[in-house]
């Protein structure tokens, strides 16, 4: 009998927690959350589901070619080195005819993309893409457009904050453990909560403060609080004169902004909102209030993000403890870092096919902006698009109106996933190539920044149980196939190798305990120490970046639509604690705690239209429509109607998930034409459906 404890890192959402796994003659007897890191050995319900994926027999086994029209579902099983020669063979092809820029890669992000950034350099070809226009773009693009800096190079130090609040980010269900623990920690010290939205969930229950708003409305409420924090002298002073510029601009645009306006805009008392101001104050500068996480919501979801940096940057709080310190990057700390894998190819000369960094100048290149790119291969515009390898990645279940996506992926030559759970835009490719589940599969070593900068990896706790590869091995299979030998790594350990050259740091210290730390202790910098990438090398209210390309940067606010008619809805959707999007509804586990999705409905609204709890509805709009069951309840605004997001699924190889709930995305045609233009992210809850007793 052998036994072993691997340490490695969950794949059962974008978090990638760390994780240890008990291994007994070769399964998984146990996994929690590695008790080396903040996790404190805990994990979340997905993560515990981890087994059930790794055995679930309702997922690609082996690689499969199209035979029939796509969406059909007719496969012919082939051997790897058959996927290798027809995926590859297609690929030059194409890249003979078009271009290497042809090709576009789409991922979900997260601290591995290095590997699929380098394939694409490797291939010459700029368009690398993730999933972040429904997402976090806003985030990144409001965060950029205040600081200069990315997102990513900020700490939201929980467990010193004094003041933590929550909009457009519901903690407690899209589940960070880290970050969990971190926020249970500042309570535990006497942290006050605040959590603002459309309906009480998991979060609001927790909170001290709940403002529930009228959707569309979060830009108001930010602008109340600017306004109170300006006007009556609460900002930090020495704060703003050192770091913040066009102070006075900024006052002058939120005069008219004061929170008996934002009342009525946004249906919460005017004295509620002037308090949050002053307990805010009183706080400063260990505040926290979040910039967002699914913030692919309102056509105005760009200011939101900005407003919620402006509303730290007057709080003392970027750079603070206890605030949004600035994360190190192993240089700070005197250590080397890894050796990147796009560093082996030059950068593609060849500006890229969605717009940015020519076009729309003030983005974000790193993710790009996917929807832009579906708009090329749509038009041929700027140049062909004709090959679209989604990594890890539904679009069809993500992004809105997935009807006119497919018709869109009709003109691609070739389209291929590579994914371990079945998708509809697997079922809808031309060739699926099955990734190994992240339990029996290793990583590259990935590079994190924080408070203590850090390397580590994930290991292989088990062999695969079908005839599925790790993300390594596809993409330099391919490469090898390609020709392409410099990105033809034989080994995990030759990558490994390659990165760790000069950090000091070997494979057989990350196996220790998952990881390395680069630093003992956290570093924070002093408020004469920080540095923001900007133009001004200050906090801008008023972005030089932004206004030159053509967008505000202090927006007029403008009152969103309201439902029309007694049976309409604006619709939402969020998560909840078991599932993580699409991906989770299928597992064994996670189907059997949550197997469908619900309508959450006002109660006086549900009334008037004759729907109790628990009845059947339709819910329509745009020619869609499906059914579910009503949640009643008064805990959410009367003009709105929420569904937890991933359901809907009508894939036949799906058999717990198949036709269970309904899909959001399928209620958002034209969706893909919306946007925070400014932010570059989707505007998915600007739909209005109807709902009427089935």
């Amino acid at each position: 009998m052998s036994k072993k404890e691997v340490f490695s890192v969950c794949g059962m959402c974008t978090v990638r927690c760390p994780i240890m796994v008990d291994v007994e003659d070769g399964e998984i007897r146990f996994i929690q959350g590695n008790p080396h890191s903040p996790l404190k050995g805990a994990l979340c319900a997905r993560g515990a589901a981890g087994p059930a994926l790794e055995a679930d027999a309702e997922r690609p086994q082996y690689p499969m070619i199209r035979q029939g029209a796509r969406g059909e579902g007719k496969w012919a099983r082939v051997s790897w080195e058959e996927a290798f020669d027809y995926v590859g063979a297609k690929l030059q092809e194409l890249m003979d005819k078009h271009g290497p820029r042809t090709v576009l890669f789409s991922d979900r992000g997260g601290p591995f993309v290095d590997l699929h950034q380098g394939f694409m350099r490797a291939l010459g070809s700029p368009n690398y893409c993730n999933h972040d226009v429904s997402c976090a773009r806003n985030v990144m693009h409001g965060c950029r457009s205040v600081t200069g800096r990315p997102r990513t190079e900020f700490v939201y130090d929980y467990a010193n904050a004094k003041h933590i609040v929550l909009q457009t980010r519901n903690i407690f269900e899209a589940i960070n453990v880290a970050e969990v623990n971190g926020v249970l920690d500042g309570i535990d010290k006497g942290c006050e909560l605040t959590c603002i939205d459309i309906r009480a969930n998991v979060s609001a229950s927790k909170a001290d403060n709940f403002f529930m708003i009228r959707p569309g409305t979060d830009y108001a409420f930010n602008l109340a609080v600017i306004h109170e924090l300006l006007h009556k002298g609460l900002y930090d002073k020495a704060y703003a004169e050192m770091w913040i510029k066009d102070l006075d601009r900024l006052r002058t645009f939120v005069e008219p902004y004061s929170p008996e306006w934002a009342a009525k805009e946004c249906g919460v008392e005017a004295k509620s909102i002037s308090k949050l101001a002053k307990d805010l104050s009183k706080a400063a500068p260990h505040v926290i209030w979040h910039p967002g996480w699914m913030v692919a919501r309102y056509t105005d979801s760009f200011y939101v993000c900005r407003s919620a940096y402006i509303i730290n940057a007057l709080l003392g709080s970027i750079g603070a403890k206890g605030g949004l310190p600035i994360a190190s990057t192993p240089k700070d700390v005197g250590r080397q870092g890894i050796k990147k894998l796009v560093d082996l190819f030059p950068k593609p000369e060849e500006k890229r096919a969605d717009g940015v960094g020519w076009k729309l100048t003030a983005h974000d290149a790193g993710p790009g902006l996917l929807h832009k790119a579906f708009e090329a291969i749509d038009s041929g515009d700027p140049y062909d698009v004709k090959a679209y390898i989604a990594f890890r990645h539904d679009p069809l279940m993500a992004m809105p109106d997935p009807d006119a996506i497919r018709r869109i992926w009709d003109k691609l030559d070739l389209l291929v996933s590579v994914t371990f759970t079945w998708s509809d835009t697997a079922w809808y490719s031309d060739v699926v190539l099955p990734l190994s589940p992240y339990l029996s599969r290793e990583s590259i070593v990935a590079q994190k920044g924080g408070l203590k900068p850090q390397l580590f990896c994930r290991q292989r706790a088990v062999t695969p149980r079908f005839e599925t590869k790790a993300d390594w091995e596809i993409l330099c299979g391919l490469a090898e196939k390609m020709g392409i030998e410099k990105f033809a790594f034989k080994s995990i350990e030759d990558i490994w190798a390659y990165q760790l050259e000069g950090t000091g740091v070997t494979p057989g210290d990350l196996a220790k305990k998952g990881f390395v730390g680069l630093a003992s202790e956290p570093r924070y910098l002093k408020v004469d120490e920080l540095k923001f990438a900007t133009p001004s090398g200050k906090l801008e209210m008023v972005s030089e970046k932004w206004e030159k390309a053509g967008y505000e940067s202090l927006a007029p606010y403008k009152s969103p639509a309201r439902p029309e008619g007694e049976n309409q809805f604006r619709i939402a959707f969020g998560r909840v604690g078991t599932h993580t999007q699409g991906h989770t509804v299928n597992n064994p586990l996670l189907n059997e705690q949550f197997p469908e999705n619900v309508l959450w409905l006002n109660s006086a609204r549900a009334k008037a239209l004759g729907i109790k709890d628990g009845d059947l509805v339709t819910v329509s709009s745009g020619g869609f429509s499906g059914s579910l069951k009503a949640f009643v309840t008064e805990f959410i605004h009367p003009e709105a109607a929420f569904m937890v997001h991933g359901f809907g699924h009508t894939l036949p190889v799906e058999t717990r998930a198949f036709g269970k709930g309904v899909s959001d995305n399928e209620l958002m045609r034209g969706g893909l034409a919306l946007e925070s233009a400014p932010g570059g992210g989707l505007a998915m809850q600007e739909f209005f459906v109807t709902v009427a007793k089935a």
